[in-house]
């Protein structure tokens, strides 16, 4: 069976061959990401209105909000089920595969609506301006549709990797974000939709990616069940997830509440400045989004080896991903700096925004080598079912080290000093997570 080919990888492959085959199709859905994300923004600067590229700015860490409550479910499950696959507990993963989708379904919606109902507070939130309020308005309105598929399309980009099927993950990822890339130039240049029509292209790729993954289980070639009468909070399903899946979506949920934070404090600077720290931190993202992609990748793989209390193999294949991504991370980190100047004129076209752009993408670049270590490490706890050390790390990088520190040296250095914000949480938050790493091996041992 296929499923138990996917399961002789966890179990026996050499350790090269089982994280390479785990985490380069969750790198490459992760890329895929990252080139959707870039899309809407690049599709929109050939508009040549800066205030749109702004609105962007400003809109997309509410949409991610969706994103990472979707991680909850996503991360949460894959941690339960790989563990449960590795104690041979089949049909209690079949129950926490089915609690992740429906609660998916019922969360998307409620949020949806909340979306909708309190859209000016939330727009006067993000310190959207006259200029880029109704272009802002108009691009959540569309995207707060979308909310059950987008949650569902990233639960799922997870959870399938628990039972070995990481090519099938990558997949509704791929069909997804290439849907979207495809359809942004159509609708944002070829309808003349501008920010609307990329709103509408995130729509359909969300609504493509979580039918995908809908269709793969309602073929029945999966162990695991999204049937509703699978479907139980009992036996501490919802527990068991929610307790490592809530600690890990709080990285992601910070990241959008932080990028809230710094857009409302670089509106000081003017529409530039916040145009620009979009695009820089999209710089970054080309580094961040593989590497989170690699933790992903690892850490069913990890869990599988927790589960079956294969402690000498869980060691070889932390080894060998911790390596693996220093290298990359460095490799991709060079790259952008080398080319900051380029990919930022890419997207800006304002001379200010532009200048702003390079300068803020090359002090975020300082520190972004380290993210892959950072994320494989993260990933480790996560696999172990290490709630306590998971949730302080997942709420320190964006929270508790970033958004002091983003008022702290705002209020000191201006706007470059919000910028270095990142880079200072980036070092404090590596090290914090070493420690917590250290503490729980012992209890392993």
């Amino acid at each position: 069976m296929e499923e138990n080919n996917a399961l002789e990888i966890f179990e026996n492959a050499p350790v090269r061959k089982a994280v390479l085959q785990n985490a380069l199709p969750a790198m490459a859905a992760m890329l895929m990401v990252l080139i959707y994300n870039l899309a809407d923004t690049f599709f929109i600067g050939q508009t040549h209105d800066d205030l749109q590229v702004a609105a962007v700015s400003l809109a997309t860490p509410v949409f991610l909000l969706f994103m990472a409550v979707g991680t909850i479910f996503g991360i949460g499950g894959t941690s339960v089920i790989s563990r449960a696959m590795g104690e041979g507990r089949k049909e209690y993963a079949k129950k926490v595969c089915s609690f992740c989708m429906w609660s998916c379904v019922g969360v998307g919606v409620v949020m949806s609506a909340l979306f909708l109902i309190f859209m000016d507070p939330i727009l006067t939130l993000v310190g959207a301006s006259a200029d880029t309020w109704e272009y802002a308005k108009t691009y959540l309105t569309i995207v707060s549709f979308s909310g059950p598929f987008v949650l569902i399309s990233n639960c799922y980009s997870n959870v399938i990797r628990a039972e070995g099927q990481s090519g099938k993950a990558m997949m509704g990822q791929l069909l997804g974000n290439l849907l979207n890339v495809v359809l942004d130039p159509l609708m944002i240049l070829g309808f003349r939709w501008n920010i609307a029509g990329a709103a509408i292209a995130t729509v359909i790729g969300n609504v493509a990616g979580a039918a995908y993954y809908i269709l793969y289980f309602l073929r029945g070639k999966s162990a695991l069940s999204i049937r509703i009468r699978d479907f139980s909070v009992k036996d501490k399903v919802a527990s068991a997830v929610l307790s490592i899946g809530i600690p890990a979506a709080l990285g992601s949920l910070l990241m959008s509440v932080s990028s809230i934070l710094m857009n409302a404090q670089m509106t000081k600077y003017g529409d530039m400045a916040v145009a620009a720290v979009g695009v820089a931190m999209k710089v970054t993202m080309m580094t961040g989004m593989v590497c989170i992609g690699l933790g992903q990748g690892v850490q069913p793989l990890l869990g599988y080896c927790v589960g079956a209390k294969k402690w000498d193999r869980y060691k070889s294949v932390l080894r060998f991903s911790l390596v693996f991504a220093f290298a990359l991370s460095a490799l991709l980190t060079v790259l952008c700096y080398i080319f900051t100047a380029q990919i930022v004129g890419v997207f800006l076209t304002d001379a200010a925004a532009f200048d702003y752009g390079v300068s803020f993408a090359r002090i975020l670049l300082c520190t972004s080598f380290l993210f892959g270590v950072f994320y494989v490490i993260t990933n480790a706890l996560q696999a172990c079912g290490a709630v306590t050390e998971s949730f302080i790390v997942n709420i320190s990088r964006q929270g508790i080290i970033y958004i002091p520190a983003m008022f702290l040296l705002g209020a000191l250095f201006h706007e470059t000093g919000l910028i270095w914000a990142q880079p200072v949480a980036d070092v404090l938050s590596l090290l914090l997570a070493i420690a917590l790493y250290a503490r729980q091996k012992r209890k392993l041992k």
